[in-house]
């Protein structure tokens, strides 16, 4: 069998120094549609997105997590531990949470400790949860959790896992917004370091069963944050605790993604559509937990 449960599970963590510096955290943002201006009608920058690109107002969105470092233990990195021996063509990301334990600076050295924390079997596909926790001199920074879905590798008698689907949100949503997806924002997003092929090379993108690359679902992640952040926080990511949400569906560059947002007082509620295929749906069950 491909995938050894148990020794994956017993498997030692991968452990890592990873640095970053502001010119990371800026191409992250660039990635995640920072610098967009909502008003096509206007050519200048809009004031507020400066401070995801200029130095001297830099702060930095809690998805940077995901990708601080180019090579922290992470979804790939997963597919590498022993007992994980998987083709990358069946393999989708199904989910993502995120815990932040404090801001994360504009620049840093942490250590990324990497494992396999779970290993569901869910009939037709196992579902991998590679956890990664990162921290510094000053203590934890964040903890990190993907769920991997590897296609045709479920049926082994294994523990199915809990289920993580949520209520729908109830009544109109008190915010909405659109974020339109450029063409070329897969191929900028990649270069804070998910080269996945499937995101960049049509030939392999067909070999996987699309009809050309898909955006990275966590792209999608990085973007819906943002706009929570800008239209329910005032711009304010140190109110960001926590960041859950299920990958229900991709996402093909030049597309537009409509933004519902539920805000209580803990937490926003975020459902995620595609608006130019009937509202096909992209993030569901996502939580942005506030503190």
């Amino acid at each position: 069998m491909p995938i050894d449960a148990e020794l994956a599970l017993a498997a030692a963590p991968h452990r890592a120094e990873i640095t970053w510096d502001r010119r990371d955290v800026q191409l992250y943002h660039l990635g995640v549609g920072a610098g967009a201006n909502p008003d096509k009608d206007s050519p200048a920058t809009d004031p507020d997105e400066l401070r995801y690109a200029l130095e001297s107002r830099l702060h930095v969105l809690p998805s940077f997590a995901t990708v601080a470092g180019n090579g922290s233990p992470g979804v790939i990195n997963a597919l590498t531990m022993p007992g994980i021996d998987v083709d990358l063509a069946k393999v989708l990301h199904g989910g993502q949470s995120l815990t932040l334990h404090r801001p994360i600076p504009v620049r840093g050295t942490a250590v990324a400790t990497g494992r396999i924390a779970a290993v569901y079997d869910k009939g037709k596909a196992a579902v991998l949860v590679a956890r990664t926790e990162v921290a510094d001199e000053q203590g934890p920074l964040w903890t990190s959790d993907a769920q991997v879905f590897v296609r045709g590798e479920g049926g082994f008698g294994g523990d199915r896992g809990p289920s993580a689907r949520r209520e729908p949100p109830a009544g109109a949503p008190d915010k909405v917004v659109e974020r339109p997806v450029r063409a070329d924002q897969a191929l900028l997003y990649r270069l804070s370091g998910d080269y996945n092929p499937l995101h960049a090379d049509p030939e392999f993108a067909k070999l996987a069963g699309f009809d050309r690359p898909i955006l990275h679902g966590l792209c999608t992640y990085g973007i819906t944050l943002k706009a929570v952040v800008d239209t329910c926080l005032a711009g304010d990511v140190s109110r960001v605790r926590g960041y859950s949400t299920r990958f229900a569906g991709v996402v093909y560059p030049g597309e537009t993604l409509r933004i519902r947002m539920w805000r209580s007082t803990d937490a926003v509620r975020v459902e995620v559509h595609v608006g130019e295929r009937d509202h096909a749906p992209v993030l569901t069950d996502t939580v942005v937990q506030l503190g």
